[in-house]
């Protein structure tokens, strides 16, 4: 059946810019520790840029997910059971997603993702391979609210929100975030997740900032992408990447650090960065199994089983929409 239709749930001004992309980039560099959302990264040029880096030998996730997938698909499609539309939080890579609709026997497959270029990409390619299976991307942003399409609103559902992705969100967005798609896909509905465990620092840093300069590309890329869609002329030769742990709070920090000072202009609104500082572009949280399945139950999951016996470790999280309660 392949693709079936495209919805598109951004909002974007008359010259076709995605407003909250705009909003963010200028809340974000008025702060004084300045930061701009992980999520504006994905363009076309960083999602392809992101496919790189997960082939990279120093990046484990997608290798150490991917092992999780290939080795536990009986027994995962045996928790997960037929029939389920698949809605993926984050367009599917060419390796990961094609394991688990092989595994599952899916009745539909929905993508959602903020690149819109790149969403459609991974559908058609997809649709290739299942050419049965019906598909109905979804552009969006899918921190936010998403309206699913209503050909799958009647079946059963499983959530997919592989490569640690929950990890660049502090607690809180987590929390609201696992929440929101609690709500969205309904009572029965099951999600299976990839969570990254604690590991060495120096596995850690290497896999954000490998020796290649892939990972520094697609962080520098945020900059070349605020001057493109955003009429900015901030001087990116200026600019250099920086990833470090940050043991308070379990995580790896990505920076874009200013070499020199700099002064560019966004929308025609002037900003000024002294040498040294930074904006702060990603977070990488790590998680403990307790932390993991804190971090669910707050947000409305109920673990089932667990599947984290890769290398570097890593954890595949099978959870079920839990019931609201209102008492203990």
């Amino acid at each position: 059946m392949g693709v079936v239709r495209s919805l598109r749930q951004v909002d974007a001004d008359d010259a076709g810019v995605d407003i909250a992309f705009r909003a963010d980039v200028h809340a974000g560099l008025a702060q004084k520790q300045k930061a701009i959302p992980a999520r504006w990264f994905y363009d076309a040029t960083g999602s392809a840029l992101f496919e790189d880096i997960t082939a990279l030998p120093e990046y484990y996730p997608t290798r150490s997910e991917t092992d999780l997938l290939t080795r536990h698909a009986p027994d995962i499609a045996a928790a997960i059971g037929p029939a389920r539309a698949v809605v993926e939080l984050g367009s599917g890579s060419s390796t990961k997603t094609p394991l688990l609709l092989d595994a599952i026997e899916p009745s539909a497959y929905v993508p959602v993702d903020i690149s819109g270029d790149f969403l459609r990409d991974s559908a058609d390619a997809l649709a290739v391979r299942f050419p049965k299976l019906p598909i109905y991307p979804v552009e969006a942003d899918f921190t936010q609210r998403v309206d699913l399409p209503r050909e799958i609103c009647p079946l059963p559902k499983l959530g997919f929100f592989p490569g640690s992705t929950i990890g660049n969100m502090v607690a809180r967005t987590a929390i609201d975030l696992l929440r929101n798609w609690r709500a969205t896909l309904g009572d029965g509905s099951l999600m299976l997740i990839g969570v990254d465990r604690i590991k060495a620092i120096g596995v850690l840093e290497l896999a954000y900032d490998d020796p290649a300069g892939v990972t520094a590309a697609f962080n520098l890329n945020l900059l070349e992408r605020i001057n493109r869609e955003l009429g900015g002329d901030i001087p990116v030769e200026n600019f250099g990447h920086r990833a470090i742990w940050d043991d308070v709070h379990a995580r790896i920090e990505m920076h874009l650090v200013a070499a020199c000072d700099v002064d560019f202009t966004i929308d025609g609104r002037a900003y000024h960065m002294a040498k040294g500082e930074t904006i702060h572009s990603e977070n990488s949280h790590k998680y403990g199994p307790r932390d993991a399945s804190l971090l669910l139950r707050a947000g409305g999951w109920t673990p089932l089983a667990t599947w984290d016996d890769a290398d570097p470790a890593f954890a595949l999280i099978l959870a079920e929409a839990t019931e609201f309660r209102s008492a203990p």
